[in-house]
């Protein structure tokens, strides 16, 4: 499904219990200077993460923060991020000129501790080639190295390296859970070109070798994936970066199954085994 960018007034874009994707949650507030957004989620976990701008957050009369670097775009400055347990009341207040704040979840029951990810803290991986039109770069915000603080919640935020290209494939699924081949995760994404003129594409198939859908994303565009196979290019002569939420069913670490018609180009991609492996 695709979303296209609009004005939400501060209001969630997924919100709890959605028909496509039920397991997450996301919202992009946007405040302006001593501006504050509350919320509270009753059975989603979060993590709040600034796209641009900087927040202080309080929580249950606890204060973290300023939690943001970025001024210009996502691709000013290393990510930061807070971890918000289920059912906590928070509070984010802007310290900056203006912030764009990105509110990722998960469906989780329990309710664990906080904890601000610092620039410092971000898990980054590259891989991936020219001559294979697939060199990208991820940044975890939520990843591997937090298993055991952390329910269900998985949030990186991914770049296309170089201009144009393919993310994303070879193509997999994470939509059964039937270890150890796959889990079920939904999926929501939250893309961004540099210049903001660019686009891309973002495919679906649901079935191995029969035709899918196709969804032509701008700058802003939000994609929720709940079935099937979902590769996605950028333009040439354009840089693509998308904020990637993944909610997992019965378990944080992700396992995907790759498309039996593409995945043999396991092979051929560098470091794409070491990516997949900071989301086991």
């Amino acid at each position: 499904m695709h979303i296209p960018p609009y004005d939400n007034d501060n209001r969630a874009l997924v919100d709890v219990d959605d028909s496509c994707v039920p397991l997450v949650y996301f919202n992009i507030v946007k405040l302006t200077r001593g501006e504050s957004f509350d919320y509270r989620l009753e059975d989603f976990e979060t993590c709040v993460v600034p796209a641009t701008g900087s927040v202080e957050v309080v929580l249950n009369k606890q204060a973290f923060g300023p939690v943001g670097r970025r001024t210009i775009d996502v691709w000013d400055e290393e990510p930061e991020g807070l971890y918000v347990p289920t059912n906590t009341p928070a509070r984010l207040t802007c310290v900056s000129d203006r912030a764009e704040v990105f509110v990722a979840g998960a469906k989780y029951a329990e309710t664990l501790k906080p904890f601000v990810v610092m620039s410092s803290d971000i898990d980054q991986v590259q891989y991936g080639s020219d001559d294979t039109k697939t060199h990208r770069k991820i940044k975890h915000i939520l990843g591997k190295e937090h298993a055991g603080q952390v329910g269900r919640l998985l949030v990186s935020e991914l770049y296309t390296v170089g201009a144009g290209g393919w993310s994303g494939f070879p193509s997999h699924k994470h939509d059964e859970d039937r270890l150890p081949s796959e889990t079920h995760h939904d999926e929501a994404y939250n893309f961004r070109f540099r210049p903001s003129s660019g686009s891309g594409l973002q495919m679906l198939q649901r079935i191995d070798n029969e035709p899918g859908d196709a969804y032509h994303i701008v700058d802003g565009s939000t994609v929720l994936i709940d079935k099937g196979y979902h590769p996605c290019c950028a333009l040439p002569g354009y840089q693509m970066y998308y904020f990637t939420i993944l909610a997992g069913e019965s378990q944080r670490p992700l396992v995907q199954y790759f498309q039996p018609t593409h995945a043999d180009q396991v092979e051929t991609i560098p470091g794409i085994k070491d990516m997949v492996a900071k989301f086991a």
